[in-house]
């Protein structure tokens, strides 16, 4: 992960602010920085969207594929993760750099979607034990600024929302073989509901306090970080700890509360932006990459 160096008299004015619910860029230990989301950003995927939480910038495309259900789960598609750490992003990924950052992200997507609720995955189930659409999420980083995480999920759940699947029939002939119909409708499609799709809350321990949306700065001042998974109705569905530092189970409870009453309050922000965006219809204005 992208790392900054800091001098020891940065580290504990970094350190007191926390401990006075003041970070160096004015906001208090529960606040996030400016997020910024664009749907619909890439046009040869089913769904697609960047994010922008501070200085890091994730670029996520969804792409719906006909594939064949997986034995144990015969009636259900399934979602499979690739995730991309860009050398342009910090030095650090250049070569093979960013290769156990990319496997250790898109490992903790499969479990935080590991889980029924998640998404709908009968849904994408066409025929059983036959056929079915595979959902291939790709997750590219751009730049990185700190609390990679939290951005990722955020872009995740926006390409879902995103997401439109071609309708399709299954019709049998007299002899019992199996045709598969695509609607030549363009916007004959199905959505998924990401209502239920948690989004990542990562608190890091700095001193005696824990901060939400770390900067690369702060996240040099600490040595254990909790990942709360946390849906709409402030339901953890799973939880990770990372870092080299240890965590009280004082700590934690405290912090598994912090992401539940900070997560509800990011979800609903979050689907307020992409009802309002998707209300603006094909005329609206998109930034891109340009912007």
């Amino acid at each position: 992960m992208a790392s900054v160096a800091l001098s020891e008299a940065e580290k504990v004015y970094i350190v007191h602010g926390v401990q006075e619910d003041l970070r160096v860029d004015g906001r208090s230990c529960e606040d996030y920085r400016s997020v910024e989301v664009e749907t619909d950003v890439v046009s040869n995927t089913s769904g697609s969207a960047r994010v922008k939480l501070g200085h890091t910038d994730i670029l996520v495309g969804v792409k719906a594929e006909m594939g064949t259900p997986k034995l144990e789960k015969p009636s259900e598609g399934y979602l499979e993760f690739f995730v991309d750490c860009s050398a342009n992003a910090t030095p650090e990924f250049e070569g093979r750099g960013g290769d156990d950052l990319g496997t250790e992200i898109a490992n903790t997507l499969y479990r935080i979607f590991n889980n029924k609720s998640s998404v709908d995955l009968k849904s994408l189930c066409i025929s059983p034990r036959e056929h079915c659409w595979v959902l291939y999420v790709d997750v590219l980083l751009l730049e990185c600024g700190g609390n990679l995480f939290d951005a990722i999920s955020i872009a995740v759940k926006a390409a879902l929302f995103n997401t439109r699947i071609p309708r399709v029939r299954v019709l049998e002939d007299e002899e019992g073989s199996k045709d598969i119909e695509l609607s030549d409708d363009p916007y004959d499609c199905i959505r998924l509901s990401v209502e239920n799709v948690p989004c990542i809350v990562t608190l890091c321990k700095i001193g005696y306090r824990h901060v939400v949306d770390a900067t690369l700065q702060e996240e040099a001042c600490s040595l254990a970080s909790l990942l709360v998974s946390v849906t709409s109705k402030g339901v953890v569905t799973c939880m990770r700890k990372v870092g080299k530092g240890s965590l009280d189970p004082e700590s934690i409870f405290e912090m598994m509360e912090t992401s539940k009453r900070v997560g509800k309050v990011l979800h609903t922000s979050l689907q307020s932006i992409l009802h309002k965006e998707e209300s603006l219809g094909p005329k609206r204005q998109k930034v891109g990459f340009l912007g």
